[in-house]
């Protein structure tokens, strides 16, 4: 398999979110999960590996994806709820190679403190490797990155997930909102993923919805100013922009260095991104 053609600012840039969509989980058969399998498994043998992370796979699809014989390094998404997690894990242990857990602790409106907590002890008592606290973008936000903060400086493996659009306009943050995410994430030496995130490259409206979806080059220059220590007025400017070529300069100056503070997001299809990388001239020999 060719070598170096994902830098580091790109690897594990996009988890395999083939059965994850539109921020739930969509029916499963067999036959899905054997399909997902299949193609997780190219990608994971592809030129583009480094590219590529975990296959999520829901909780509630463990026990088909058992059946399948469905083998791949997964994370697996608690949407049945984190005890039924924790019960499940010695079946995970037998089947699976598990990377990390992503749990929504809270609703939009729910004090997300007791789900958090509630997740902190269950990765102290080795429940996974990892876990994703989802924390809703509404009241309790700040508390909860602080909580999170603290729980990582105790040795918790725990970081914090967003969600980023969705079926509804609420749901999607606006830049100078995510910016002061972004930036408060910075000033807590906090990880983040994002999820139902970026459909493309750059920022751009989805012409049957009408939602503009943020772009992961957006969001991978705006959390490179941010760990420079870029204000919320700035990192929002480039959220907002749909100039590519802006984009594109400042992830190829940048493309040997680890990437900071933002640890990716799920794609439903994993090509799409690597499609628009392609284009875009920044995978593939782009750099040559």
């Amino acid at each position: 398999m060719p070598t170096g053609l994902i830098p580091p600012l790109l690897a594990g840039l996009v988890d395999d979110a083939a059965l994850v969509s539109g921020g739930g989980t969509v029916p499963l058969d067999t036959a899905a999960l054997l399909d997902a399998a299949s193609v997780h498994r190219d990608h994971t043998t592809a030129w583009y590996a480094a590219l590529v992370g975990p296959l999520l796979i829901p909780a509630s699809a463990l026990g088909q994806a058992r059946a399948s014989g469905v083998r791949p390094e997964i994370a697996v998404i608690a949407d049945t709820g984190l005890d039924a997690f924790v019960a499940a894990r010695p079946l995970i242990d037998r089947h699976f190679t598990l990377r990390q857990v992503e749990v929504a602790v809270a609703k939009r409106g729910e004090d997300p403190q007791p789900g958090l907590h509630r997740l902190i002890r269950a990765l102290a008592s080795g429940a996974a490797p990892r876990g994703y606290a989802e924390v809703p973008l509404s009241w309790g936000l700040l508390g909860a990155l602080d909580t999170v903060s603290a729980a990582r400086a105790a040795g918790a493996p725990v970081a914090v997930k967003f969600r980023t659009g969705g079926l509804a306009a609420e749901l999607f943050p606006t830049p100078v909102e995510l910016a002061a995410i972004i930036c408060a994430c910075r000033e807590r030496e906090l990880p983040f993923k994002v999820t139902a995130g970026p459909h493309h490259a750059v920022r751009s409206a989805d012409p049957e919805t009408g939602f503009v979806h943020h772009g992961f080059l957006n969001m991978l220059v705006g959390s490179l100013l941010a760990a420079d220590g870029g204000e919320v007025a700035d990192v929002a400017e480039v959220l907002a922009t749909t100039d590519p070529m802006r984009l594109i300069e400042a992830v190829r100056v940048r493309r040997e260095e680890p990437r900071p503070l933002w640890e990716g997001f799920g794609a439903s299809a994993v090509i799409d991104p690597l499609t628009d990388l392609i284009r875009f001239g920044l995978v593939n020999g782009g750099f040559d």
